[in-house]
């Protein structure tokens, strides 16, 4: 999906929402234990609930390696189920040498055929220049993570006073164009915002941990959107696991449209000038 077909989507359904499909087989409701395939079928309920209220889905790829072979086979239907005009993000965070990098490009974009991959960039220019080599396909890079964790190199002030996550994104930034390149950016990182969109303002920016992670979605709305939105907030646990029992689908789809609607008027509310 090019970039053009993902803002048309955004305009379409006035929402920027991304729903991460983290489906974690001990946490299934218990009306699905009995379905040859609980995830599949779980996924399967969570789509047809949710697909014209959010613009991707984000399957977290650790979920489905975890169950070997038949994870596999669950995500590949999983896929097989999400409407073309919906972005699709493998949430794989892979990196590696040159070679490596190119088949691990090869099986998320050919094989399985998703608009994009998360990618680590430690490893440097080499490890990601592979997965920008593919037309209308997206490298998402981590620059500025949610987790605990981040602060212990992320935030590592430099010689010239910038945090390592700024040089990370000015330096890949170098690397392709907003065309094939976005950057992750967590959601509990509001106050950053502003100062990345001076190094990168015209990028996408996926966006986790709003709502179980504590993110606010005004003020990274607020502070991160640019002339095309610029912004795909994801949601897991609050959209998925709104509900164990069988109403799962109703209430997932609740909780979507409650942050859709957000999303409609933050989207209205908004002046969006050039960067």
């Amino acid at each position: 999906m090019d970039r053009l077909a993902l803002y048309a989507q955004i305009q379409k359904k006035k929402s920027y929402l991304c729903i991460g499909l983290d489906t974690d087989p001990l946490k299934l409701p218990a009306v699905l234990k009995n379905d040859p395939d609980p995830v599949f079928a779980f996924n399967k309920a969570i789509i047809e609930a949710t697909s014209d209220l959010c613009v991707a889905y984000k399957p977290n790829l650790a979920f489905y390696e975890s169950m070997g072979a038949a994870g596999w086979k669950s995500l590949e239907n999983t896929l097989l189920l999400i409407p073309e005009d919906i972005f699709t993000i493998a949430d794989a965070k892979r990196g590696d040498i040159g070679n490596t990098s190119t088949l691990y490009a090869r099986a998320f974009f050919d094989n399985l055929n998703f608009d994009s991959v998360t990618v680590a960039p430690y490893m440097g220019r080499d490890s990601v220049q592979p997965f920008l080599a593919f037309q209308n396909k997206w490298a998402i890079v981590l620059a500025l993570t949610s987790n605990e964790g981040a602060m212990d190199f992320q935030t590592t002030m430099l010689d010239d006073g910038s945090p390592l996550y700024e040089k990370v994104l000015r330096m890949v930034a170098t690397w392709g164009t907003p065309d094939n390149l976005m950057f992750v950016v967590g959601a509990t990182r509001a106050e950053e915002f502003t100062s990345i969109r001076k190094i990168v303002p015209n990028h996408f920016l996926l966006v986790p941990g709003v709502g179980a992670q504590g993110g606010d979605l005004k003020a990274v709305s607020r502070a991160g959107m640019n002339k095309q939105c610029g912004l795909l907030v994801n949601s897991s646990r609050q959209i998925i696991y709104a509900s164990s029992g069988s109403d799962f689908a109703e209430k997932a789809r609740e909780a979507a449209l409650l942050i859709q609607r957000e999303m409609e008027e933050l989207l209205d509310e908004i002046t969006i000038t050039d960067q």
